[in-house]
C-alpha cells in the first residue's frame, strides 16, 4: 500500500507505525465502535482518545496540537479508518483546512487546537434541502446589521451537525456567498439529528438558524468570497474522501476472502473456483489503481501543482472500486455475509454515502470529461 508515498524512508517508516496503531485502536475498541454505529450515537471519548492520538489533526501544525504533517499524513489515517471501521476525522479534518487557509490569528487560536484534539467538535453547515452542489438555489442568508451578521437558514445532511461545538454556516449575503465559524452554544440554533444509512458514527442532523447573531470577526475569508473558501478545502478533501473509499473497499475484500478461503463447497474451496479469482484479481486491481491516483495526487500537492483533476479522478476511480469489493464481498460470502450481525451491509451503506459525499459520482464525471474536452491533446492534463 502507499507506493508512491513510500519513497520516502522516514515516511514510510511512519506509515508503518501507523498502520499498525490504527489497526490495534480498532480491535482494542471494537464492541464500542459496533454499538454506536447501530444506536446511531456520536461516540466521544473515543473521538477524543483518536485525537490525543493526534489522528485528528494530521494537516495541523504541532504547534496547534496536531501531527505537523501533510497531505500524504491525511490520507494514509483517512484509509486506514475506512478500513477498520473507526470514527472519521475527516469533518475535523476540513474545518481545520479552512481555518490554516483562512482563518484570523484569532479565529486559529479560538478553535484550532481543540478541533485537531478531538475537545472541540467542528461541523459543515453547507447543504440545504433544495442546495447541494450547486449554490445557486441556497436560500440561507446572511444579513449586516451594525458590526454583526445575522445569519438566518435550515441546513440538512450536517455530519455532527447535534454534536458540534462550531459549524461553518454558508450563506448569501449582499456580496455573494459567504461562510461563518458559528459557536453552536449560541441562542436561535436548534438541531435534529437525522437517520442516514451510513457513517453513523459522524451522525447527521438538520441545523436550524434564526436570526443567529455573530460578530463580523466569526466571518471566516472575505464577504463574497464563499467559493474560494469552498474549493480551497474540497480540492483537498476529495481525497480523504477517495482514501476512507479505498479503506472500506480493502475491508470488504479482506473480511470477504478472510471467510471464503475456508469455506469448502463440495471438494474445493469457494476461492478454487476461476470465475471468483477473476473477480478477486478486477477487485484488487481496482482499489490499487485508486491508491495509486490518490498517491500521484498527494504527491502532486507536495509539489505544489494543481490537483482538482487529480483529486476528481481519485475520487472517481475509489467510488468504482469500493463498490466492486462490496459487490465481490457478497459473492465470497454468500448468505453468511447477509445479516446485520456481520459487518458488509454497514461497509455498503458507508459506500453509498462516500460515494455522495463532497462531489457524487456523476460530478466527478462531468469535471473530467470538461477538463479533457477543453484540452483534446492532454498537454495541459496532468
Amino acid at each position: 500500500m502507499y507506493p508512491l508515498l513510500q519513497a520516502d524512508p522516514a515516511r514510510a517508516a511512519w506509515i508503518e507505525a501507523t498502520v499498525t496503531e490504527l489497526a490495534r485502536f480498532g480491535e482494542q475498541h471494537r464492541a464500542e465502535l459496533d454499538a454506536a454505529n447501530r444506536d446511531k450515537q456520536f461516540p466521544r471519548e473515543l473521538y477524543r482518545e483518536f485525537g490525543k492520538l493526534g489522528y485528528l489533526g494530521p494537516l495541523v501544525p504541532a504547534a496547534h496540537g496536531g501531527l505537523g504533517g501533510g497531505v500524504a499524513e491525511y490520507v494514509v489515517i483517512s484509509e486506514e479508518v475506512g478500513r477498520h471501521g473507526l470514527v472519521s476525522g475527516q469533518i475535523a479534518a476540513q474545518g481545520q483546512r479552512w481555518l490554516l487557509d483562512w482563518g484570523t490569528d484569532e479565529q486559529k487560536d479560538r478553535w484550532l487546537h481543540g478541533i485537531a484534539t478531538g475537545e472541540a467538535v467542528f461541523s459543515e453547515s453547507i447543504s440545504e434541502k433544495n442546495a447541494g452542489s450547486s449554490f445557486k438555489a441556497m436560500a440561507a442568508t446572511a444579513t449586516r446589521d451594525g458590526g454583526d451578521w445575522l445569519l438566518t437558514g435550515r441546513k440538512t445532511h450536517v455530519n455532527l451537525g447535534a454534536d458540534s461545538d462550531v459549524t461553518l454556516f454558508y450563506a448569501i449575503a449582499e456580496e455573494g456567498l459567504t461562510s461563518f465559524l458559528v459557536d453552536m452554544s449560541l441562542p436561535g440554533i436548534q438541531t435534529a439529528v437525522t437517520d442516514a444509512i451510513g457513517l453513523r458514527l459522524i451522525r447527521t442532523a438538520d441545523v436550524d438558524f434564526d436570526q443567529v447573531r455573530v460578530p463580523d470577526s466569526a466571518r471566516l475569508g472575505p464577504a463574497g468570497g464563499g467559493l474560494q473558501t469552498f474549493l480551497s478545502t474540497f480540492n483537498i478533501s476529495r481525497l480523504g474522501n477517495a482514501s476512507e473509499l479505498i479503506g472500506l473497499g480493502r475491508r470488504s475484500l479482506e473480511l470477504g476472502l478472510r471467510y471464503a478461503t475456508g469455506r469448502q463447497v463440495g471438494d474445493s474451496m469457494v476461492t478454487d473456483f476461476q470465475g471468483i479469482q477473476w473477480m478477486v484479481a478486477d477487485t484488487w486491481t481496482a482499489l490499487q489503481a485508486a491508491a495509486l491516483a490518490r498517491d500521484d495526487a498527494a504527491v502532486a500537492h507536495q509539489r505544489g501543482e494543481d490537483i482538482a483533476l487529480r483529486t476528481t479522478t481519485a475520487k472517481h476511480l475509489a467510488i468504482t472500486a469500493a463498490e466492486r469489493a462490496s459487490g465481490a464481498a457478497y459473492s465470497l460470502t454468500g448468505g453468511h455475509g447477509l445479516y446485520f450481525d456481520e459487518p458488509y451491509t454497514d461497509i455498503d451503506s458507508d459506500i453509498k454515502v462516500l460515494k455522495v459525499a463532497g462531489g457524487s459520482a456523476e460530478i466527478m464525471r462531468n469535471y473530467i470529461a470538461r477538463r479533457v474536452l477543453k484540452d483534446p491533446g492532454h498537454e495541459g492534463l496532468a
